[in-house]
């Protein structure tokens, strides 16, 4: 089994980012027989055009990953610009994609509705996600619950070119973990650095708590007993709990905790849960970062350079 889960660079990597991706993604490094896992910062460039926050926003995002426990002794771990056969192949796909699959993108039409800038590169990702994973001939994608049309559209793709030209790519499965496939936002909606409602990982300890502070709640009053079902700031704390914490933590709403003291008590949570990922992720030098995004540069290759020969070969290019 091979298993492969990317991350955009677009901003600071978050709580739904860590629980939706990288926690269950973690646990593959001992027991699929390949994984990669690479920060797609062609993607980022859908939204963020600032070459200097481009270059920050993806060292982070590998310093993160790193800290958050992916070895690269264990998993080839890349930036998806440094390996071209991304949108060789991306190209080639989009040569096969009907417009009428990319119009029923349900990311790219939730962002339109929301008044987000659009452009022709976001309406493409998904042909870029589908060739990110075409590539390396995964079995499985985990992805959180909002990604995983991506990857039954990569399977569309997929399909449509070995009708067109014979069995080259093998057909994803996408892996949901339904208990944190949606982590919820400050605001209440998924947690998404689109809409700002994020909690950071590894930000300033303040940031971090200002965020928690800011969790949206209803006009109860400090006493009232509280539904901890509907309440954002339990259904957030939650995830960082053992089953049978949970289940105390919602007594304690239902007999009129009080809000602020609900989110004093999910910003020590969190401190603590990611207390000693926080001081490897300070401790790593910006040199072994580099040697290890090329290193695995170097190994994303060197699957992709001979998957992309087999692939010209089919269409006529060699």
């Amino acid at each position: 089994m091979k298993v492969l889960s990317a991350m955009q660079s677009s901003g600071t990597l978050h709580l739904g980012n860590y629980l939706g991706s990288m926690l269950p993604n973690c646990e593959y490094q001992d027991t699929a027989e390949q994984t990669f896992y690479f920060i797609v910062d062609l993607h980022a460039l859908t939204t963020l055009h600032d070459a200097d926050l481009l270059r920050k926003y993806r060292q982070d995002a590998a310093r993160d990953y790193l800290a958050a426990g992916f070895d690269p002794e264990k998993a080839i771990i890349f930036f998806q610009s440094y390996v071209p056969q991304h949108t060789e192949l991306q190209w080639i796909l989009s040569t096969l994609t009907p417009m009428g699959l990319l119009e029923r993108s349900v990311s790219y039409k939730d962002k339109v509705q929301k008044g987000l800038d659009t452009n022709a590169g976001l309406f493409m990702y998904p042909v870029l996600m589908a060739a990110d994973i075409l590539l390396y001939d995964v079995d499985r994608i985990p992805v959180g619950k909002d990604q995983k049309q991506h990857v039954e559209m990569a399977r569309d793709i997929a399909q449509k070119f070995n009708n067109a030209f014979g069995e080259t790519f093998v057909l994803p499965e996408p892996e949901v973990r339904e208990n944190v496939a949606v982590v919820p936002g400050t605001d209440g909606q998924k947690m998404s650095k689109s809409y700002g409602n994020t909690i950071p990982l590894f930000g300033d300890e303040k940031a971090i708590q200002k965020a928690i502070m800011g969790v949206v709640t209803d006009s109860k009053d400090k006493d009232d007993p509280k539904d901890p079902d509907s309440c954002v700031i339990y259904q957030i704390h939650k995830l960082l709990l053992p089953e049978g914490e949970a289940s105390s933590l919602a007594d304690e709403y239902k007999n009129g905790l009080p809000y602020g003291d609900a989110k004093k008590k999910l910003f020590e949570t969190y401190m603590d849960y990611f207390g000693e990922m926080r001081k490897k992720h300070e401790s790593l030098k910006e040199a072994y970062l580099s040697d290890v995004l090329e290193e695995g540069a170097k190994k994303a290759r060197e699957v992709a350079g001979p998957k992309m020969e087999v692939v010209k070969k089919a269409v006529g290019l060699l």
